[in-house]
């Protein structure tokens, strides 16, 4: 059965294939004035068997978003996925996938030493009771723990 391509590029991924925890370059642009974005797939969790807590989601996408621009200037964005297996990590005029990978291990390390949530209050966030830091630890303990096997994507490279 040929199925038809999709505008979102993850939706043309084949989530049966691949193995988790990645990192995978899922998009590039180019804009109109020469500017580079790329779209970095970050993945925690193996598609349709299992995925990450939403508290935990939430307190890991703000300690990192917090702590990932002490190691790098180009990053526009880190969002979690919908489907709760993982984020993406969107950088402006930098390509260097080895160094993005360095950059996402130091902040898995920031985590890790971490001993609160940033803007993890009413006052700076929109769900403030929905932390948990200890959370957020597990998750990025369990991806650190598989950091050489990052760049391997589909189970058919392992």
């Amino acid at each position: 059965m040929a199925s038809k391509k999709m505008n979102v590029e993850s939706f043309n991924l084949d989530h049966t294939k691949v193995k988790a925890p990645y990192v995978r370059v899922a998009d590039r642009k180019e804009g109109i004035n020469g500017d580079i974005i790329v779209k970095y797939d970050v993945r925690f969790s193996q598609p349709n068997k299992e995925h990450m807590d939403t508290m935990a989601i939430h307190s890991l996408e703000h300690l990192t978003a917090e702590h990932i621009r002490n190691h790098a200037d180009y990053i526009v964005d880190f969002g979690p996925m919908g489907c709760q297996t993982g984020f993406y990590l969107t950088v402006i005029n930098h390509d260097n996938y080895d160094e993005i990978l360095t950059v996402l291990e130091r902040t898995m390390e920031d985590v890790l030493e971490a001993d609160e949530v940033p803007a993890s209050n009413e006052k700076q966030c929109g769900w403030a009771a929905h932390h948990t830091l200890e959370g957020a630890k597990e998750v990025a303990q369990r991806f650190l723990s598989k950091r050489d096997e990052w760049h391997i994507v589909f189970a058919e490279e392992a």
